[in-house]
């Protein structure tokens, strides 16, 4: 991974004043970044906090943090957002337009935690700057990662993958030759319903994927890990992520969530990173890169844990991955249609229009479509991947509307 320092020389010093800025600051991620700053004070200045609609969490975090200023991606919401921080130092600001240029103030970092499309944008701009991206969007990867590398490369950003995933593919691989290493192969918890049958996955409902077993997690994600797709998205990251081919790319299930990665080399070995499942873990690196610093994170006890387990994910009962598998070989804006699908068909489930079977069903059907329509193109510029994502959508509700 070009665009990230090579090797992690670890050590607890005070860490360096930091300037942060944190897109997303009132979803799952940002307030773990927040948690964290709030830890560590003397180490982080907030420049800018931004949040969709959640008016009243957002301008408490830019209260309790001094943040310079205060987005609110929903212009209607604006009023409430000023006279919520009036009085306070903090500057205003609402409107997409306004998220964008939020992530261009001048800041040491950026905490890019904007869930889905949304976030493509603002992070782009972010990357633009040429200064640390925490990466914790997957859009920008997934949908539209070869423009996204190439504009990371081109600003010479440094970027910190914030998925437990890549935080653990990147510390393992630790500046590793690029001929040196066999294989990258991701840990998969399996989820809620790894044991269930066919049948039962028909029946099940929302609450029940929403209750994953280990980590805690934002809605869509949640279902996407019930599903698999989080894990096939997640393979898209890593081959635009680190210097490795499509079939360098694996997948093991990990019931316990303890390893998060896993590195073969040429020599035999194999090096893993683990830790407790908690998101704070993978965004105290990206934050303090290359040092470490202090988390709360429950200590990893290896004794009482007693047994890691580890087996073969099954694709039949769980299609995703093999479909977000098959639109990274197809490439061009096949990522994009597959991403902006997923979105689609998982609001519907979790409104209750559709089944879980449905969800995968209906991303696989859209790339199909997109396929005979002739959407699937090269990508050559963020508009490119924007267009995709509109048709994926398009074509998702279109066929989501048998089920109504």
């Amino acid at each position: 991974m070009a665009a990230v320092a090579a090797a992690d020389p670890g050590g607890s010093a005070a860490l360096t004043r930091r300037r942060l800025t944190i897109l997303g600051a009132t979803g799952s991620i940002g307030k773990s970044t927040l948690d964290l700053v709030e830890r560590n004070k003397d180490a982080f200045e907030i420049v800018a906090l931004t949040a969709q609609s959640n008016v009243s969490a957002l301008a408490d975090a830019a209260r309790r943090t001094q943040a310079r200023l205060a987005v609110i991606g929903d212009k209607s919401r604006y009023a409430e957002l000023q006279s919520a921080l009036a009085g306070t130092p903090t500057r205003t600001a609402a409107g997409p337009e306004a998220v964008v240029a939020a992530a261009a103030e001048p800041a040491d970092c950026v905490m890019a935690a904007i869930v889905g499309a949304a976030g493509l944008e603002p992070t782009f701009e972010a990357a633009r700057q040429g200064r640390r991206l925490a990466l914790a969007n997957k859009e920008c990867l997934v949908s539209a990662g070869e423009v996204f590398m190439s504009a990371v490369a081109a600003a010479g950003t440094e970027l910190l993958p914030v998925d437990s995933e890549h935080s653990a593919a990147l510390q393992a691989l630790a500046g590793a030759a690029p001929e040196s290493i066999e294989q990258i192969i991701l840990t998969a918890s399996g989820g809620p319903f790894r044991t269930w049958s066919h049948e039962a996955l028909a029946r099940a409902t929302p609450e029940e994927a929403l209750r994953h077993p280990n980590w805690s997690m934002g809605a869509k994600i949640s279902i996407d890990s019930a599903t698999l797709m989080n894990k096939g998205l997640e393979l898209i990251e890593a081959f635009h992520l680190f210097p490795v081919k499509v079939e360098q790319l694996g997948v093991v299930v990990h019931p316990q969530s303890i390893v998060h990665c896993l590195v073969s080399f040429a020599d035999g070995s194999v090096i893993a990173q683990m830790a407790n499942p908690d998101m704070r873990t993978p965004i105290a690196l990206a934050l303090s890169w290359p040092q470490r610093m202090t988390a709360p994170t429950r200590r990893l006890d290896l004794a009482a844990v007693g047994t890691l387990n580890f087996e073969a994910p099954d694709e039949s009962r769980f299609p995703a991955l093999t479909i977000a598998r098959d639109a990274l070989a197809r490439a061009g804006t096949a990522p994009a249609i597959l991403s902006a699908a997923n979105e689609v068909a998982v609001e519907a489930f979790l409104a209750r229009r559709i089944g879980f079977l449905a969800i995968a069903r209906t991303v696989g059907e859209t790339l199909e479509a997109a396929e005979r329509q002739g959407f699937i193109k090269p990508v050559g510029a963020l508009c490119d991947v924007l267009a995709a994502d509109a048709e994926g959508r398009r074509l998702a509700h279109s066929l989501l509307a048998r089920y109504v």
